[in-house]
């Protein structure tokens, strides 16, 4: 099965990197360049917990598709597990982990998939699934990167501004 690994560095706490990834309007933000939305069913709102449904609708390929999956492990702050139960492919994985380093956080996503249609899918993944699969990715991780950064700065900021009260 193909797999790809996205590894950004954040320089923001651990624990609101994590929260983030698993925030729904999050992903939504971090996903606007795709023109991907959350729809139901499952959680449209809030922090994905275990067990949870979540589905995203968007235009990939020129194709709009629907993508349902299920949080099937949730060890907050380190580590959530989301499986598709309803999309496009025959199966895709997608481990989200976080680590302390120093003052920042690394994320690493992990991607494992395998394409429908057998030798089909195996040339689409050779001629451009793979590709496009690790640009989303990564496009989203500057995205959540840059969203958690300013919201670390805000709180950062905040903090000093009540220290001079």
């Amino acid at each position: 099965m193909p797999l790809i690994v996205i590894e950004t560095t954040i320089h923001a706490p651990l624990e609101l990197c994590f929260d983030l990834a698993r925030d729904v309007d999050a992903h939504a933000e971090s996903a606007a360049f795709s023109s991907e939305r959350i729809v139901e069913p499952g959680r449209t709102r809030g922090l994905l917990e275990q067990g949870d449904l979540v589905a995203f609708e968007g235009r990939h390929f020129g194709i709009r598709q629907r993508f349902v999956a299920r949080i099937t492990e949730l060890d907050r702050p380190s580590r959530f597990v989301d499986e598709m139960v309803h999309g496009a492919f025959k199966r895709l994985r997608h481990i989200h982990e976080f680590e302390r380093v120093g003052n920042a956080t690394l994320m690493r996503d992990i991607i494992e998939w395998q394409a429908p249609c057998g030798f089909i899918g195996g040339l689409a993944d050779a001629l451009f699934l793979r590709r496009h699969m690790a640009w989303f990715v990564s496009t989203k991780q500057r995205a959540l990167k840059e969203i958690a950064e300013r919201r670390s700065q805000i709180s950062k900021d905040d903090d000093f501004t009540s220290h001079l009260s």
